[in-house]
């Protein structure tokens, strides 16, 4: 039974691979349309004909929908409405997604950084509800990033503040994609997770595929006691912890709560990471912040669009 107090509204979370749509109820995902192959449009234009006709279906099942939601990977002007860079999305840059979006749906719409959607999520109904000062992030491909500063989103002059995986760990580091050196996304996204732990398999004499050292593969062998996987983990906790020491002293937040795949793995993870920042943050204030896994795991970019498609309402 649905709660008629709290409005309905769509929540679209575009990724480099599938854009996934769902109906959404406050903190409740109340269904999932089948996600659409990002990889099967030359265009944005294209697939906001599809997305229009998903979006114009789901509104004959759900005739209360209100508004509609939709968190983009790359760097996006939620306040103008617009999208600058998308690394892994072809077409789909210097566009007026917003307006795209209102068009192709006929609904009030909100556009967002994917990240900043998960981060909006958990801030007003997850893992840091009642929180004025968060930072939030997105364990994935790449890393994502929200910051919530005295109560409100930190935005920004272009509305991209908050990309925590650009932040260097290591002023003589690899260069990113922006040319930026020591970026922490370089170093432990999935696919840069995946390659050390080959290459450290290789120096420990073990012959081990790319395929063998998912970030789900390393988990299972670190919890079976496997210490190549287990330094693997010791060594991603101690490369975040660098980036969230910052963190802390440049925001000085309540809590980090941290979401995306490798999140899952518990202690594995929040153990190391505790203990690494702990040996750089004074007992006093560290003893004070909160190190949270992510509420809404995989569903929560659909969440906070359709909450902030909502808010365009207000």
């Amino acid at each position: 039974m649905l709660r008629m107090e709290e409005p309905l509204a769509i929540g679209i979370d575009m990724g480099g691979t599938t854009i996934k749509t769902a109906v959404v109820q406050g903190n409740r995902v109340l269904f999932k349309a089948p996600p659409i192959d990002t990889r099967a449009y030359a265009t944005a234009q294209e697939a906001f004909v599809d997305i229009g006709a998903l979006v114009a279906e789901l509104r004959r099942s759900y005739p209360a929908i209100q508004a509609v939601g939709m968190g983009i990977p790359g760097f996006v002007n939620p306040l103008a409405g617009m999208t600058h860079i998308l690394t892994n999305v072809e077409g789909w840059n210097n566009l007026p997604i917003r307006d795209m979006l209102e068009e192709a749906t006929g609904l009030p719409a909100a556009i967002d950084n994917d990240a900043n959607c998960m981060a909006y999520a958990e801030w007003k109904q997850g893992a840091g509800r009642g929180m004025d000062n968060l930072v939030c992030l997105t364990l994935g491909t790449g890393v994502g990033g929200g910051i919530i500063v005295d109560g409100h989103m930190l935005r920004g002059f272009m509305g991209i503040a908050g990309e925590l995986g650009q932040m260097s760990i290591d002023y003589r580091g690899r260069r990113g994609y922006y040319n930026n050196a020591g970026a922490l996304e370089d170093y432990i996204g999935h696919n840069e997770f995946t390659a050390d732990a080959v290459a450290r398999y290789a120096e420990a004499g073990i012959t081990k595929t790319a395929a063998e050292c998912t970030p789900l593969a390393l988990e299972l062998a670190a919890k079976a006691g496997d210490a190549v996987a287990l330094a693997c983990y010791d060594d991603f906790a101690r490369k975040l912890a660098t980036c969230l020491v910052t963190c802390h002293y440049l925001l000085n937040p309540e809590a980090f709560v941290i979401g995306g795949g490798l999140s899952k793995a518990g202690d594995l993870l929040f153990a190391p990471l505790r203990r690494y920042m702990g040996e750089q943050i004074n007992e006093r204030y560290f003893s004070r912040i909160k190190l949270l896994p992510a509420a809404f795991g995989n569903e929560a970019g659909l969440i906070g669009a359709a909450q902030q498609g909502l808010n365009v309402m207000l």
